[in-house]
């Protein structure tokens, strides 16, 4: 089986890049997990998973404490991950997925890569839309993207996406690459299930008052935090917290005529070489200590009842009009038409 949906960036970008993931760098302590079998009898659990820095470690750890079962994890972007999976396809070493993009979890369920785990606990206090009707796809944790700005050179940021084409953020705009970052995909994608066509002269405007492209979501950040560029359009929400809280000049703010807020997602592969302790590892995601890990990393939680004390909760930002389930369609043609635009 192939990631029909994935294919198409794979062609695209070179199969070791970052794809269309966001957030993480890569950490390769599980390249030497070893055979299927091998796992099977380790006591483990395999987990891959897309950042963000810490998150993922964390917990890891507090499974192992509650649990008992050690998480192995390889961490690196969304797209990386898939990449993984896919060159280990006829020996599966992975029991978990964690990605940080609705759509690209879309496309491995339509592929057959996922199985439904119709039991998961907690799943029916996830935000409405944030867990698949056949239970492949729980969306545990969520982030959203915005414009983030560096508080010394912005006094009184723009509230809507059009603030930006003014002569005062003239050639001091950065957006994220989305070949290279899922959440800015997403964005992209989102905008155009609103705007339609017409939501391409948006970016042209962008383009026209000297927004350049600048990698992935840290590299577009980076610059701002420096002072070097005013604000990133596209940025996501839980590096400004982040950065904010350590306290960099930063700050964000969720246009008023709506973004995207995209649910991370924790899915069983069907070849999962520990399956009983892969059904645990998604019950842990979805638990009241994961989810205040995913707190206190500044992200949404994925479960209704759990407010955050770190951040806008979802109910707090508006939505731009979207479906999850198809704004991943065409991926290839919109990075296309963006590049068209940026080069």
């Amino acid at each position: 089986m192939k990631f029909k949906r994935i294919g198409a960036l794979l062609l695209t970008l070179s199969i070791g890049g970052t794809l269309i993931g966001c957030g993480g760098s890569s950490n390769n302590s599980s390249d030497n997990a070893g055979t299927a079998q091998e796992a099977k009898n380790s006591g483990k659990v395999v987990v891959y998973t897309a950042g963000p820095d810490g998150l993922a470690q964390n917990i890891a750890d507090a499974f192992k404490e509650e649990t008992g079962i050690e998480m192995e994890i390889f961490q690196g972007t969304t797209g990386k991950i898939l990449a993984k999976l896919e060159a280990e396809k006829s020996n599966p070493i992975a029991d978990v997925v964690v990605l940080a993009s609705w759509p690209a979890a879309v496309g491995m369920k339509n592929d057959g890569w996922t199985l439904a785990y119709e039991d998961a606990k907690n799943a029916d206090k996830l935000y409405d839309g944030w867990v698949d009707a056949d239970k492949h796809i729980f969306g545990y944790s969520g982030s959203a993207v915005g414009i983030v700005y560096n508080t010394n050179l912005v006094k009184n940021p723009g509230q809507d996406w059009n603030d930006y084409l003014s002569a005062d953020y003239k050639d001091s705009l950065n957006l994220p690459d989305p070949s290279s970052s899922g959440s800015a995909m997403d964005l992209i994608s989102g905008y155009m299930e609103s705007f339609g066509e017409d939501g391409w002269k948006y970016f042209e405007g962008l383009k026209g008052n000297g927004a350049v492209v600048a990698g992935a979501n840290k590299e577009a950040l980076e610059p701002v935090i420096t002072g070097a560029k005013k604000a990133v359009i596209g940025g996501v929400d839980y590096m400004a917290y982040s950065s904010k809280a350590k306290g960099e000049p930063i700050d964000i703010i969720y246009p008023k005529s709506g973004t995207v807020v995209n649910p991370r997602t924790v899915s069983i592969l069907k070849d999962a070489p520990n399956m009983e302790n892969a059904k645990k590892a998604v019950d842990f995601f979805l638990s009241d200590t994961a989810q205040k890990l995913v707190d206190e990393a500044y992200i949404i939680p994925g479960r209704s009842d759990i407010k955050s004390e770190t951040r806008a909760n979802l109910e707090d930002i508006k939505l731009l009009n979207y479906d999850l389930n198809t704004m991943g369609e065409n991926e290839k043609d919109k990075i296309s038409k963006f590049q068209q635009i940026f080069n």
